[in-house]
């Protein structure tokens, strides 16, 4: 078993290379389909249909976006938390989406990276829905975590021989620091997920959106103390910023 990372459009993209298939740990964005696609043919010599198994850790556009397309190029199979439901459900679940493909081109300008075309469905049609602790189809080395918090349905995947583990956006880092994601819907999950990830004392950890390192090298405690007791979301966001913006406004005195 290999894993190949590969520089995506916003975040690194995990390919898993045995020599019958091949692995995605996560759906990538849009933008990054051709780059997955040309990466199996040209640099790897393998058909695309040799990727036999898509994982979704979670629906944002950098880890759902090219799921759809990319299953419809191999043939391959989607899977994913069996979370109930459709993340972005409903009217709020529709602006949500919008918002969240906004955040991601914020962030490929972050990057200086060029504006492109991030549409995706916000209705995911998966394949395999995985309990906690489940082996991922075709891939029994591997074992899916749930790992909710950031969203309801975030999962982190195990390589139990290597003692591997891709976490997503469980953690990101800002200025060489790891810390929480924004948002993170469900603190008391959250909270739970970085405990089960401390009790696990996984080898190595894979992020979404910097390199991998050593559990040596992560301060469990410091981490912790950062999680929030309250939602940390984009409406509670918008709802703060409106209340400083409103606290500014200079009132005017009767005479």
């Amino acid at each position: 078993m290999q894993i190949h990372t590969l520089e995506g459009y916003i975040q690194n993209i995990y390919l898993v290379e045995y020599p019958d298939k091949l692995m995605l740990l996560d759906g990538c964005c849009r933008a990054d389909v051709d780059t997955v696609f040309d990466y199996i043919t040209e640099q790897l010599k393998r058909p695309i249909t040799d990727l036999k198994l898509i994982v979704v850790t979670h629906m944002h556009p950098d880890h759902a976006g090219g799921a759809h397309a990319l299953r419809k190029l191999s043939g391959g199979k989607i899977a994913t938390s069996n979370a109930p439901g459709q993340w972005y459900r409903g009217i709020d679940g529709f602006l949500m989406h919008l918002t969240d493909i906004a955040l991601a081109w914020w962030v490929a300008g972050r990057l200086n990276k060029k504006r492109h075309n991030l549409w995706y469905s916000r209705h995911l049609d998966a394949d395999y829905y995985l309990a906690t602790d489940a082996t991922l189809p075709g891939f029994d080395d591997w074992q899916a975590l749930h790992s909710p918090g950031h969203t309801d349905r975030d999962i982190s995947l195990y390589h139990i021989p290597s003692e591997r583990i891709y976490i997503a956006d469980l953690l990101v880092k800002v200025k060489g620091q790891l810390v929480p994601p924004f948002p993170v819907f469900y603190p008391k999950l959250y909270l739970n997920s970085l405990l089960m990830l401390k009790a696990l004392q996984p080898k190595r950890i894979m992020f979404a959106h910097s390199n991998e390192v050593s559990i040596d090298d992560i301060d469990f405690e410091q981490i912790l103390a950062l999680v929030p007791e309250k939602p940390m979301t984009h409406w509670r966001s918008v709802k703060a910023k409106a209340r400083q913006a409103l606290n500014v406004i200079p009132t005017r005195n009767n005479t």
